[in-house]
């Protein structure tokens, strides 16, 4: 039971490291995440198009089938 305990332990410090090579990456300020702009150009259109054309098919398939 004691080596299966110490190779847990040895593994989970190697695993601690530190072997970052370069700075901590520039975090997005909280603003920036925050904010409500709209998304340019609005996928609104495509996705209704999808959506009817999706819808269209169904009520076919549930017309075809007995």
């Amino acid at each position: 039971m004691t080596r299966p305990a110490l190779i847990l332990i040895c593994l989970t410090l190697a695993g601690c490291g530190a072997a970052r090579e370069g700075d901590y990456p520039a975090l997005v300020p909280m603003e920036t995440l925050l904010d409500e702009a709209p998304l340019t150009p609005s996928p609104a259109p495509a996705i209704e198009a999808r959506a009817a054309a999706l819808n269209a098919r169904a009520e076919a398939l549930r017309h075809e089938t007995p």
